[in-house]
């Protein structure tokens, strides 16, 4: 039995060195992709942050060259309304004027037909007016004159009317009134 248990840990020791040769490789092969991964993820990291910085300055760019775009093209639509506006402003004041002029024409037919004085009528007719009121007051200065002169004398030798005391009423004839 001793040669039995000799001969197996004789075999036992190589299988126990292979075992442990084996777990050391495999503890090496772990150690060796674990800094495998760390060197991918620093490595990751640092061209992460710079990737991540020359993307920033790409939407940058972009950015500015939208807004450049953007507003070329706000300027020339704005420019183009503005212009619309104009016309449409343009047409409805033309319009207006023309819906005024026949409006007016209108009127001044159905006014003349009723018999209703126009304009240039009625400017005549207040210049005529004045013309008659100048010759009115002209003709009316001498007699003013002369009237005032009249009436001064005459105020003079009248006296005015003595007053007389109001009449009293009857007493019982308020009274019936009132009953």
């Amino acid at each position: 039995m001793s040669k039995f248990k000799s001969k197996s840990k004789a075999k036992a020791a190589p299988a126990a060195d292979s075992v442990s040769d084996k777990a050391q490789n495999l503890v090496e092969s772990a150690q060796q992709i674990w800094m495998a991964g760390m060197g991918a993820f620093s490595r990751a990291q640092d061209q992460g942050t710079k990737l991540f910085e020359a993307l920033v300055k790409e939407g940058v760019s972009l950015e500015q060259k939208t807004r450049k775009f953007a507003t070329g093209k706000v300027d020339d639509v704005r420019d183009a309304v503005e212009t619309k506006v104009e016309q449409v402003k343009e047409r409805a004041s033309d319009s207006w004027e023309k819906l005024e002029t026949i409006f007016e024409t209108r009127v001044s037919r159905v006014l003349s037909k009723l018999g209703v004085p126009g304009r240039g009528e009625m400017e005549a007719l207040i210049g005529r007016v004045e013309e008659l009121s100048r010759a009115v007051n002209k003709m009316n200065k001498p007699q003013a004159a002369a009237t005032k002169r009249a009436t001064k004398t005459t105020e003079v030798a009248s006296k005015p009317a003595a007053k007389r005391p109001a009449a009293k009423r009857a007493a019982g004839k308020t009274k019936k009134a009132l009953a």
